[in-house]
């Protein structure tokens, strides 16, 4: 598989990555030995870069992919997260000096590793200085304990701020045919910073497969039948971009998996998807988005039928800690 270079200096990295989240939890039932089976063919196919964090699963997703990875660990970019404390179903934002050295070492036990290839502010708290926060990460760097930082939907400002102090290599955001609001200010100041933007959610959580059934039909346990995109009038308007985007890959060859794959891919060679799946099939497909390269006039029948601003309904019930 093709590489891309994450940041000015960062690591290089394939052109897809596999987001490992929803082989622990908030999409369904979790199979652990197919969720390593799936780590371990994407390895066979090049797919070297897995993200995961310390929430994932209250820390069983560091788990597993740490077993998953035992014996090939040369062969994997490992990127995980700090900074979203859970105590039941309350969430809270901790970006202090001393939680983030402590949770590093966490995650290194969880991962059974000594060093994090790209760890990553998973959000942040507003009332601690970035430049505090970002300054405990760079004496990560300095222990050897992390080799790269990265950050997870900030604004511009705050990623200007962060790399004043140390390199960003990469922010981390959701990005999507469905998802464009970063192109304005954040994409722009991740380029002038020198930082890539790793995309998160680049299928919409499912929805630019098609195939995604109603949220009143997903499993109890799936967050997504909570998300604003996929309730009421809102579904039912996105469904009508879907089948556009359906029509669009039919008429390339692809699915439209690929499609919104290949779509993101041919944003930037500083843009890295990081499409999340638990299963062999999806993998495969995925991966092969890495190969579609879509002509001018296909990009151009994706924004006219996607247009920025056409999706309805927000990314989260509840967007307050997102973008600070």
């Amino acid at each position: 598989m093709n590489k891309r270079v994450l940041g000015s200096g960062g690591p290089r990295v394939s052109a897809l990555g596999l987001g490992c989240m929803g082989m622990s939890e908030f999409y369904g039932p979790a199979d652990e030995t197919e969720s390593i089976a799936v780590i371990h063919r994407a390895l066979d196919l090049g797919i070297d870069f897995l993200d995961t964090a310390d929430m994932y699963g209250r820390g069983a997703n560091e788990e597993l992919v740490g077993r998953a990875i035992k014996g090939r660990r040369d062969e994997v970019v490992l990127a995980t997260k700090f900074g979203i404390k859970r105590d039941g179903s309350a969430r809270s934002i901790e970006n202090s000096p001393e939680y983030i050295r402590a949770a590093c070492d966490a995650s290194l036990r969880r991962l059974g590793v000594d060093h994090i290839d790209l760890y990553y502010m998973h959000r942040r708290n507003p009332d601690v200085p970035i430049e505090d926060s970002v300054g405990a990460m760079a004496e990560l760097v300095e222990q050897g304990k992390v080799r790269h930082l990265g950050l997870s939907e900030v604004s511009a400002g705050t990623l200007r701020a962060a790399a004043a102090v140390h390199p960003i290599a990469a922010l981390q955001s959701e990005y999507s045919l469905f998802t464009r609001g970063l192109e304005a200010e954040i994409l722009p100041a991740a380029r002038e910073v020198g930082t890539a933007l790793v995309a998160y959610s680049p299928i919409s959580r499912g929805l630019l497969t098609g195939a995604l059934p109603r949220a009143e039909e997903l499993p109890a346990d799936d967050f997504r039948r909570h998300l604003p995109r996929m309730a009421g009038e809102n579904a039912e308007h996105n469904a009508r971009l879907v089948s556009e985007v359906t029509r669009i890959a039919a008429a390339a060859g692809v699915t439209p998996a690929q499609l919104s794959l290949a779509w993101l891919l041919a944003q930037g060679e500083d843009v890295v998807p990081i499409p999340g799946t638990k299963r062999l099939k999806y993998l495969e497909e995925n991966a092969a988005a890495a190969d579609v390269t879509l002509t001018p006039g296909q990009l151009a029948a994706l924004d006219a039928a996607v247009p920025a601003d056409a999706v309805r309904g927000t990314r989260y019930p509840n967007m307050s800690e997102v973008g600070r």
